[in-house]
């Protein structure tokens, strides 16, 4: 019961964020409104980790086995994939560099200013 409980509260904010989605015309996918619900329902404590924990790392742990079908539709988008696979390849290749170099920029600055109030 502790799983389906966990896993409807988590069901419920991505609901949330397909209302928002469908009230804000704003090109923000719903996924994310659900997910930016959610962690300010953590931060606020509104909601306890607990109380998603559990499930949370189910689905952490099935993530990849959650990415099939979307492969399996882009193989079917195959033939327009191909005629712009340098430009993908190389958005992907910046954004992932771009990405990591901002992470490390910011927890840098993070671990220097947690140095500085310790």
């Amino acid at each position: 019961m502790k799983y389906l409980r966990q896993i409807l509260l988590i069901f419920l904010f991505s609901f949330l964020g397909e209302l928002l989605h469908a009230l804000i015309p704003w090109p923000v996918p719903a996924s994310i409104y659900g997910m930016a619900l959610l962690f300010a329902a953590l931060w606020f404590k509104i909601l306890r980790v607990e109380q998603v924990k559990a499930s949370g790392d189910f689905l952490v742990s099935i993530l990849s086995l959650l990415f099939v079908a979307p492969l399996v539709n882009l193989l079917d988008c195959w033939a327009l994939i191909r005629e712009q696979l340098l430009s993908i390849g190389l958005m992907v290749f910046v954004s992932t560099v771009l990405c990591f170099a901002v992470s490390g920029l910011v927890t840098e600055g993070l671990v220097k200013k947690g140095d500085r109030h310790e």
